[in-house]
Protein backbone atom coordinates (compact mmCIF):
# COMPACT_ATOMS: atom_id res chain seq x y z
CA UNK A 1 0.00 0.00 0.00
CA UNK A 2 1.33 3.42 -0.73
CA UNK A 3 0.58 5.98 0.82
CA UNK A 4 0.31 9.57 -0.47
CA UNK A 5 2.99 12.01 0.42
CA UNK A 6 1.05 15.28 0.50
CA UNK A 7 -2.42 13.80 2.38
CA UNK A 8 -1.53 10.69 4.20
CA UNK A 9 -4.59 8.66 2.35
CA UNK A 10 -4.14 5.04 0.52
CA UNK A 11 -3.52 5.95 -3.36
CA UNK A 12 -4.81 3.66 -5.97
CA UNK A 13 -1.70 1.78 -7.72
CA UNK A 14 -1.05 -0.23 -10.58
CA UNK A 15 -2.52 2.58 -12.73
CA UNK A 16 -0.93 3.51 -16.13
CA UNK A 17 0.62 5.90 -18.28
CA UNK A 18 -1.47 6.75 -21.78
CA UNK A 19 0.27 9.23 -24.20
CA UNK A 20 -2.38 10.70 -25.78
CA UNK A 21 -2.90 10.76 -29.50
CA UNK A 22 -0.14 8.03 -29.55
CA UNK A 23 -0.06 4.00 -29.83
CA UNK A 24 3.65 4.89 -27.53
CA UNK A 25 4.07 4.03 -23.77
CA UNK A 26 7.15 5.12 -21.55
CA UNK A 27 9.95 2.58 -21.07
CA UNK A 28 12.59 3.43 -18.70
CA UNK A 29 16.41 2.68 -19.96
CA UNK A 30 19.57 2.85 -18.40
CA UNK A 31 20.84 3.57 -21.62
CA UNK A 32 19.52 6.37 -23.22
CA UNK A 33 22.12 6.02 -26.80
CA UNK A 34 20.40 3.13 -27.53
CA UNK A 35 16.81 2.10 -28.77
CA UNK A 36 16.36 -1.00 -26.65
CA UNK A 37 19.60 -1.31 -24.37
CA UNK A 38 19.09 -1.43 -20.35
CA UNK A 39 15.16 -1.46 -20.40
CA UNK A 40 14.52 -1.62 -17.02
CA UNK A 41 10.30 -1.87 -17.35
CA UNK A 42 7.43 0.56 -18.01
CA UNK A 43 6.69 2.45 -14.67
CA UNK A 44 3.28 2.32 -12.39
CA UNK A 45 1.70 5.23 -11.64
CA UNK A 46 -0.06 5.29 -8.15
CA UNK A 47 -2.80 7.98 -7.90
CA UNK A 48 -4.45 9.82 -4.74
CA UNK A 49 -8.22 9.72 -4.87
CA UNK A 50 -8.48 12.22 -1.86
CA UNK A 51 -6.15 15.66 -3.42
CA UNK A 52 -4.68 13.96 -6.53
CA UNK A 53 -1.59 13.05 -6.52
CA UNK A 54 0.34 10.98 -8.85
CA UNK A 55 3.26 8.89 -8.08
CA UNK A 56 5.20 7.13 -10.72
CA UNK A 57 7.07 4.20 -9.61
CA UNK A 58 9.43 0.51 -10.84
CA UNK A 59 7.30 -2.34 -9.34
CA UNK A 60 9.97 -4.77 -10.20
CA UNK A 61 13.35 -2.57 -8.84
CA UNK A 62 16.04 -5.17 -8.79
CA UNK A 63 16.86 -4.13 -12.93
CA UNK A 64 17.76 -0.41 -11.16
CA UNK A 65 21.10 -2.58 -9.65
CA UNK A 66 22.04 -4.14 -12.69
Amino acid sequence: MRKCIRCGNEMKENCAIKVEGAGYGIILSSDETKLFAGRMGKPKVAICPKCGEVSIYMEDIEKLSS
